[in-house]
């Protein structure tokens, strides 16, 4: 995998796309208040503290190194408050919602390598074929993915996405020890590997081996990331919100995340 300098001023913003990519939103709470021993009217801190115990328990991981995590968590918290929402709020003020759109979905489209290679390797070849007339529809009528005009066709429309990690779950490997790396957030050594196995078959990552230089190695990527960071930090604050313990609100929602791409 080829590094990005780290003295580049842009290099946070090179992974932002992935900072959040583990979260997603929190899903409703199951739980359901029990009638109060005796009749009496019951609390509703209580409650809520059960609500969340119970949300955690629901989701669990191995997780040994949870000091270390937590302070990573800490820290990329901070990067994401000081840095990204500064970032992404500006990105939404100064580019007009059209023309983020556009970019949105063009870099979506690209990545269609990464999604035929795992639904291939999970041996879906029938999503591998909708994925293949999504991007040559999208490409073409959509004017370079800018577009999304696949998504008014109903055999290739609401097409489950496939990444490496997923089709390493449905392999029968596990998650491993839970892992919060720094800026990239949540994860496990499994999913680890599998955002490698992204990176790598990722086209936005291959001009930088095939052209190198400033605008293809820094511009594009970090054009990339920025894109991507109002609906990453939104599924952050999703999961977070309202939680007693925002560390096991986020490992927990990541899990159920990743548990239900697995069952797609």
């Amino acid at each position: 995998m080829k590094r990005i300098p780290s003295s580049s001023p842009f290099v946070f913003l090179v992974v932002a796309a992935l900072a959040l990519s583990g979260c997603a939103s929190a899903g409703k709470n199951r739980y359901t208040e029990p009638a109060p021993v005796g009749g009496g009217k019951s609390d509703g801190k209580s409650v809520k503290l059960l609500d969340d115990l119970d949300e955690y328990d629901t989701a669990a991981i191995f997780d040994p190194l949870e000091p270390l995590n937590r302070a990573t968590f800490w820290l990329n918290d901070q990067i994401y408050t000081f840095v990204f929402r500064p970032v992404s709020k500006g990105y939404e003020t100064i580019v007009p919602k059209v023309v983020r759109s556009g970019v949105h979905n063009a870099f979506e489209n690209v990545k269609y390598p990464v999604r035929l290679v795992n639904n291939a390797l999970q041996g879906n070849f029938k999503r591998a074929g909708q994925e293949t007339g999504r991007f040559l529809v999208n490409s073409t009528v959509g004017i370079g993915g800018l577009g999304r005009p696949a998504d008014h066709i109903p055999a290739l429309a609401d097409v489950p996405t496939a990444d490496t990690a997923q089709t390493f779950s449905k392999w029968g490997i596990g998650h491993g020890a839970y892992l919060v790396l720094p800026v990239l957030g949540p994860s496990s050594l499994r999913d680890t590997v599998g955002l490698a196995g992204d990176y790598a078959l990722n086209p936005v990552n291959w001009v930088s081996i095939l052209y190198g230089g400033y605008t293809w190695t820094i511009a594009i990527p970090s054009t990339n990331s920025v894109r991507s960071l109002p609906v990453q930090l939104g599924a952050y604050d999703a999961a977070i919100k309202n939680s007693l313990d925002r560390y096991l609100a986020a490992r927990s929602s990541y899990v159920q995340y990743r548990a239900e791409a697995a069952a797609k």
